[in-house]
């Protein structure tokens, strides 16, 4: 598997069926997706930002999932933020994860924080299993209850 830069004339169909699916697998249904087009514009923008944590991950020239990795201020201080980890259905429960959390782990180590949050569905388990397999903790419940916030720190 290899990680490539997410470009928007090629890849937007895939970015968008993926953003979608992670709205289905963590939410049940994607009704809270919103526009595409307001998606793709911010992508654009974090992409331009952060161009290598604005990735497509892709096994035989075929992209098989997505990250989505900032740089976020949270209780005054810079944290690393996972935006999205994605997998097609397929992949998933055989070891890619892991390798889409150690890029995740290295593109914050290049920035210079050493922590780094991410926020999921608590129907969500099988990704609530991964996060506390990587170390990561529950930090706080958001969004009315909506969303879990998870924390983890990078390996010294």
């Amino acid at each position: 598997m290899e990680f490539i830069p997410i470009d928007l004339n090629e890849h937007r169909d895939y970015v968008i069926q993926f953003r979608k699916d992670s709205f289905i697998v963590s939410f049940g249904s994607d009704d809270d997706f919103g526009s595409e087009e307001d998606y793709l514009d911010w992508l654009k923008q974090q992409s331009e930002k952060y161009p290598e944590g604005f990735v497509l991950a892709v096994e035989n020239q075929q992209p098989i999932g997505q990250l989505e990795l900032t740089l976020k201020e949270f209780d005054g201080k810079q944290i690393g933020y996972v935006n999205l980890y994605y997998l097609i259905s397929g992949k998933r429960g055989k070891g890619y994860g892991t390798l889409l959390h150690n890029y995740a782990l290295t593109f914050f180590k290049n920035n210079g924080v050493n922590e780094y949050h991410l926020r999921v569905s608590p129907t969500n388990h099988n990704a609530i299993s991964f996060y506390i397999k990587n170390g990561m903790k529950k930090i706080n419940t958001e969004m009315i209850g909506k969303v879990l916030r998870f924390s983890g720190n990078l390996p010294c």
